[in-house]
């Protein structure tokens, strides 16, 4: 990998673990189908939620990338406007990890390629990973495009992939500890701190 593509590698690394380290609903929901259910469904459980994420990083650089293009003369505002959108999701994934844990959405057990599309859905409805991506890409100062778009969508997927995969992997264990209010406060200050980094690396360079 040539030295331009790894600050595209970087903030794809950080941009997916920020969005998937947080155990909210579909976290746990993962955690508690991989413990009662064949490992095949667990992992086309994870990679359903990851496949999501990197779709929506996908987006985010194509539409991301074309918005930033017609407003070119107002990207100095933006970049502002997009380390303040980072900073409040850092803040809202925080305070949604020190809230008490609520209902965990429910998706019947099913077979691995049910699963994995369940979980795609299931994902999917939740708009602010979109915003989270659409934010970051429009305020990076050095947007991705070409092969550094493809390997940040590749570096984000991977990301969360390899956070959803740890989570089916273990099983029964995390079940009960996500239940837990000290992992949730762990997950939301770790899924903060990197949404503050990412900010912090877009702010200054507004």
């Amino acid at each position: 990998m040539t030295a331009e593509l790894v600050p595209a590698l970087v903030a794809g690394v950080l941009a997916g673990y920020g969005i998937a380290v947080p155990i909210g609903a579909v976290g746990t929901y993962l955690i508690q189908l991989s413990a009662r259910s064949p490992w095949r469904t667990g992992v086309a459980a994870a990679l359903g939620v990851a496949t999501t994420d990197g779709v929506f990083a996908l987006v985010a650089v194509l539409g991301g990338a074309a918005v930033a293009e017609l407003l070119a003369p107002a990207m100095p505002v933006l970049r502002w406007a997009s380390t303040i959108v980072l900073v409040l999701l850092a803040v809202r994934a925080i305070a949604a990890g020190l809230r008490p844990s609520g209902a965990v959405a429910h998706v019947p057990a099913a077979a691995p390629g049910r699963t994995y599309a369940a979980l795609v859905g299931l994902t999917a409805v939740n708009p602010a990973t979109l915003i989270y991506f659409a934010a970051l890409v429009v305020g990076l100062p050095d947007r991705p495009a070409g092969a550094a778009a493809a390997v940040f969508v590749a570096a984000a997927f991977t990301a969360s992939a390899s956070w959803q995969l740890l989570l089916a992997g273990a099983g029964a264990a995390l079940g009960r500890l996500a239940h837990s209010r000290s992992a949730r406060r762990i997950t939301a200050v770790v899924s903060g701190a990197l949404m503050l980094v990412l900010a912090a690396y877009v702010g200054s360079s507004a």
